[in-house]
């Protein structure tokens, strides 16, 4: 019952606690969320180990993103005026508890592997940093990767081209069937129509003529032109055995460079050949010499 005041009034009774709502929480649904792939870099197309890590880290993002709402949301609930004093007596609920525990998974797995080339390079050259003024990706297109094929491709090829050329030029030239050697030389002789010869003469089949080796015609080049050779001009007596137990020989003018023929072989014209051996032999052996 209602007491009275001192003037015979009764009290009115205390109004009744106020009523709060709590608020709903909003969460984006799934088909709304923006599910577009991360454009792939230069790099991750060569690097197979870089996309891995790429997507790995996108899935800690999400898992951060996650553990964050979730936070926000226990937030919310445990500062609602309803969820203080309930007269339950029941404890607010802990917010750490919704934080996703495959967070700490997956960091835990990150520091027991190894660290991939996408993460060393980013170690080495941070991507978000510039170099003399320039981005990461223009220092490895335009500086890093010429280098590289400078110093695996071209220098080695340029090494290995000079030590051949250098082997080249340094044969023996004693061994090789020159002028200045004397001695008698033994090798095949063959028979050619001849035309314009590299001295530049220009032969006939009934010209007492000879080819020489190119691997000799080289030797004694001088330049690049073969018209200057110092073997142009030379002469050669070739000389051959005879049913008769004699020799045959004959005279004949170097005019031109056989590209077939070993070091110690001539070339001759079918005139020449006639006279050391039959046209249907072909290919026979002599001997010949440098005459001074």
């Amino acid at each position: 019952m209602a007491s009275a005041t001192g003037d015979g009034a009764p009290l009115a009774p205390p109004p009744p606690p106020p009523h709060y709502q709590q608020a709903p929480v909003y969460q984006t649904p799934d088909w709304e969320a923006h599910t577009r792939s991360p454009r792939h870099s230069f790099l991750s197309r060569f690097l197979p180990s870089a996309a891995a890590a790429t997507l790995l880290a996108r899935g800690r993002d999400e898992n951060h993103t996650a553990g964050h709402h979730d936070l926000e949301a226990s937030t919310k609930e445990a500062n609602a005026p309803g969820a203080q004093g309930n007269g339950n007596g029941a404890a607010p609920r802990s917010v750490e508890s919704t934080l996703p525990a495959a967070a700490a998974a997956s960091t835990g797995a990150m520091t027991g592997q190894s660290p991939s080339m996408r993460q060393r390079l980013d170690s080495i050259l941070p991507p978000h940093r510039t170099y003399f003024g320039r981005s990461r990706r223009f220092i490895l297109l335009y500086v890093l990767l010429p280098l590289a094929i400078l110093l695996f491709i071209i220098l080695p090829l340029a090494i290995g081209l000079g030590v051949g050329l250098s082997r080249r030029n340094g044969v023996d030239s004693s061994s090789l069937p020159l002028p200045s050697n004397t001695a008698t030389f033994t090798g095949d002789l063959t028979f050619y129509d001849p035309g314009l010869g590299a001295c530049g003469v220009t032969s006939t089949s009934n010209d007492d003529i000879v080819s020489v080796s190119h691997i000799i015609f080289d030797a004694a080049s001088t330049g690049s032109n073969p018209n200057a050779n110092r073997l142009c001009g030379q002469k050669i007596r070739i000389e051959r055995a005879n049913g008769s137990g004699g020799n045959n020989s004959v005279d004949v003018t170097v005019v031109d460079r056989c590209t077939g023929c070993a070091a110690a072989d001539l070339d001759v014209t079918l005139a020449v050949f006639t006279q050391l051996a039959q046209e249907e032999e072909g290919r026979v052996q002599m001997s010949w010499a440098w005459l001074s």
